[in-house]
């Protein structure tokens, strides 16, 4: 299993969605934690929003290092909504 924490779970999320406007990762153990920001959101349904995230973290998915995930999928004008409250 790789040894994981936000920021190593954060670039590898920006390698696969380079364009995003925002990554924040909270990884405590086997949970993450993650909110991606981009414009391209607008146009996904939450099923294709969910496997972006997924297919860029399937390896430590896979080999247990990651076992939940919960996911906040927002487009810059959803994200400009809520941020006053994080």
């Amino acid at each position: 299993m790789t040894q994981l924490n936000n920021e190593i779970i954060q670039q590898k999320l920006r390698e696969k969605i380079s364009d995003a406007a925002e990554i924040r990762v909270a990884f405590d153990g086997s949970k993450a934690h993650i909110i991606v920001v981009l414009e391209a959101f607008a146009s996904m349904r939450r099923i294709q929003k969910q496997q972006l995230i997924y297919g860029a973290l399937e390896a430590e998915i896979a080999d247990g290092s990651i076992h939940a995930v919960t996911m906040e999928t927002l487009t810059p004008e959803e994200w400009d909504k809520v941020k006053m409250f994080r």
